[in-house]
């Protein structure tokens, strides 16, 4: 019935045919459009319209999420590599002395002495330096 009306509708509204949509107080009006300049004119009046695009839904996969340790796949060092590990704590440990350093709390050449035990791997935390730093009396203790 309409089938042509719908086709240059869609062509015109760079849409499919699916999401184009004629109003139905208008049909008689829209049937007699042949032209594309006349389904112009009713676009722009309103009698037809473009559906907004259907996408497709989330709500399946989102459910599906998991959460927590029994989520995680792979193992320990699938996750966060050992290379990343490394990184992440040399670059704390590199932080906390030069925090030392500015505030003056530690000589340079405790700092230097400290900064190569970092590189070699000597503590496995900011924890285990603080614990050596503290052990050792390397910092200076502050001006009252």
């Amino acid at each position: 019935m309409l089938e042509f009306q719908k086709r240059l509708a869609a062509d015109l509204l760079k849409c499919g045919v699916s999401r184009v949509k004629f109003d139905p107080d208008r049909l008689d009006e829209i049937e007699s459009a042949i032209t594309r300049a006349e389904m112009r004119r009713l676009i722009q009046d309103g009698a037809v319209t473009k559906l907004p695009a259907r996408g497709v839904s989330r709500a399946r996969v989102e459910r599906k999420k998991k959460r927590g340790p029994g989520s995680k796949k792979g193992g320990k060092y699938s996750i966060v590599s050992r290379k990343r590990m490394w990184i992440n704590r040399v670059r704390a440990q590199r932080a906390y002395l030069k925090k030392l350093r500015e505030q003056g709390l530690l000589e340079r050449r405790n700092y230097r002495l400290l900064y190569s035990y970092v590189k070699a791997g000597n503590f496995k935390s900011t924890a285990s330096l603080k614990e050596f730093i503290k052990l050792h009396r390397m910092t200076e203790v502050p001006p009252k």
